[in-house]
């Protein structure tokens, strides 16, 4: 099994950056599929990015130009960079293997 633990989530002011980071517990990525999901209180599980085991990556219409999604093979993280943040992001964020495994979350709260 493999396990995911994500960091770097926080309180931030609207307009502002974080960027979240899930470390996994081996070299998964060449065979995985990553996903960055997020779940706000009351509304079901979202899918906000995603990057295949080649690199290729896509993202929700909701934070396109926003969001990126990216991996660090050698050190089995994988990041999702957020800027231009709004309020509407507030949101307890999972890291996904695709298919295999969750991590715990990690809240982001943007402030108006």
């Amino acid at each position: 099994q493999v396990q995911l633990v994500e960091s770097g989530g926080g309180l931030v002011q609207a307009g502002g950056s974080l960027r979240l980071s899930c470390a996994a517990s081996g070299s998964i990525f060449s065979n995985n599929a990553m996903g960055w999901y997020r779940q706000a209180p009351g509304k079901p599980r979202e899918l906000v990015a995603a990057i295949t085991s080649s690199g290729r990556t896509n993202y929700a219409g909701f934070v396109k130009g926003r969001f990126t999604i990216y991996r660090d093979i050698a050190k089995n993280t994988v990041y999702l960079q957020m800027n231009s943040l709004k309020p509407e992001d507030t949101a307890v964020y999972y890291c996904s293997a695709v298919g295999r495994s969750w991590g715990q979350g990690t809240q982001v709260t943007v402030s108006s």
